[in-house]
């Protein structure tokens, strides 16, 4: 692994103009995939016996381009995870910050803490296929305050120029560059996203074809609903359906208006949802807008309801299954942001500037990106290792590199075992066993592939 490691960062580090700047992406690299409970620049260094000056400035203070290596990352995803029918995921995502001096902090909605904290935005993309899941891109939201203040821009080293953007934008601007490259077939995003008609209009003018979540409170006329009778003594056509909230058109619906769909073999059981959808007008600002979309509605659970709205300017003709499927994929971004700040410190920074910023995520994506990889590689013999498991694996070996090597493998094996068990013991809750994920080839586990 370490070896590897070394091999798969080489072409990313020669981007690196200056060759005394490589050792240090590499050992920044190496601290982000440890076992380290906080991923900064001091502790790193502290395990690495370094003094933490050099690290510091390479992160912090020096002026590398970070482009170069998203620019490679993405060719890298495409290669090793692109499918025709991937889907592009965009997602704001904050680190919450104690301080007032870091770039862009500001009082802003943080969804990690459910609040209005003192935090970093960053606005993300993610990639998302069959073969796998990664973060691909990344941009820093600037509060407008920050944008208009001079003096916080040039101690913060704000590029000159940068204006003020809000995360659609940064959003569009950051799908615009890797949608050449990333073979996707769904663009997917969440209600901030989705209520911007005009967000919706620009992703209709690059030809994306879009799922976007949306408030429940936004009207729509339903195209093909009949329209309701004149009233007697009046003049005039036929009356228009009226414009109704999302919401009330899904609270008319009948029981056999739903369609099941199984989503996934979860670990405590397989997901399903129930979904509708429906060709709908939509209205912005009160003004009747000509776009025709579609109204998807999914349900979460039969006993505990809970509802999401999506519009989509898919074709007629598309299948309400593969809306379902596609509006899903935000789950495997959140699993991305899990895995990020949990495996390779996406949020353990403690820089001020906006380089050092975009300097930290930029080999974060690319630490998560190589967890990606081993996870592949080693699911070939043991399909059902996961991410986390195989970061606790290059960790305990970047700890202890004299490490017994066949007793970490029967570590985790055992882990394995467990975890195999305990996913059937789930299952057989609903009178079924799941699905062979292994077949199971020691007594401890029961054999169920038939």
């Amino acid at each position: 692994m370490a070896d590897r490691l070394k091999e798969w960062s080489q072409p990313y580090l020669e981007l690196l103009y200056e060759k005394r700047q490589r050792p240090h992406g590499e050992d920044y690299l190496c601290g982000l995939l440890s076992d380290l409970e906080r991923k900064s620049v001091e502790p790193i260094t502290e395990r690495l016996g370094q003094y933490r000056r050099p690290l510091q400035y390479f992160i912090g203070g020096s002026d590398w381009n970070h482009k170069p290596l998203l620019d490679y990352l993405n060719q890298q995803v495409a290669q090793e995870l692109g499918e025709p029918n991937g889907i592009l995921v965009g997602d704001p995502s904050a680190m919450p910050k104690k301080g007032k001096e870091s770039v862009g902090v500001a009082r802003q909605w943080c969804g990690r803490l459910g609040k209005t904290e003192n935090c970093q935005v960053g606005v993300f993309l993610g990639y998302v296929s069959n073969k796998g899941h990664t973060l691909v891109d990344e941009e820093l939201y600037l509060p407008r305050d920050w944008a208009r203040d001079k003096a916080r821009r040039e101690k913060c080293r704000v590029p000159r120029g940068l204006r003020f953007k809000t995360a659609q934008r940064l959003t569009l601007e950051m799908l615009q560059r890797r949608r050449g490259v990333l073979p996707h077939r769904w663009f997917v995003a969440d209600d901030e996203f989705g209520r911007p008609a005009w967000f919706r209009r620009k992703l209709d003018m690059m030809g994306e074809k879009y799922l976007l979540e949306v408030p429940s409170n936004l009207l729509v006329r339903d195209i093909n609903a009949p329209a309701p009778p004149r009233l007697a003594g009046k003049r005039g056509g036929a009356r228009k359906v009226p414009f109704v909230r999302a919401r009330d058109w899904m609270a008319a619906l009948k029981k056999q208006d739903w369609k099941s769909f199984h989503i996934r073999d979860g670990t405590k059981g397989p997901v399903q949802v129930w979904a509708a959808c429906v060709r709908v007008q939509t209205m912005h600002k009160r003004r009747r807008s000509k776009r025709i979309e579609w109204l998807v509605v999914i349900r979460t659970d039969e006993k505990v309801p809970e509802y999401r709205y999506y519009f989509s300017n898919a074709e007629e003709d598309v299948a309400l299954e593969e809306m379902v499927h596609a509006a899903s994929a935000r789950y495997w971004v959140e699993d991305c942001f899990e895995r990020a700040k949990g495996r390779v410190g996406l949020d353990h920074y403690e820089v001020r500037s906006w380089q050092g910023w975009h300097h930290h995520m930029t080999l974060a994506l690319m630490a998560l990106h190589f967890l990606v990889m081993e996870q592949r590689r080693l699911s070939e013999l043991t399909p059902v290792i996961t991410v986390q498991q195989t970061a606790e694996a290059i960790g305990e070996i970047f700890r202890n590199p004299d490490i017994n090597l066949r007793a970490l493998a029967i570590k985790l094996t055992n882990r394995l075992r467990r975890n195999e068990q305990t996913r059937i013991d789930h299952w057989k809750k609903f009178h079924r066993l799941p699905p062979s994920w292994i077949i199971a080839r020691s007594s401890h586990v029961p054999t169920y592939a038939q």
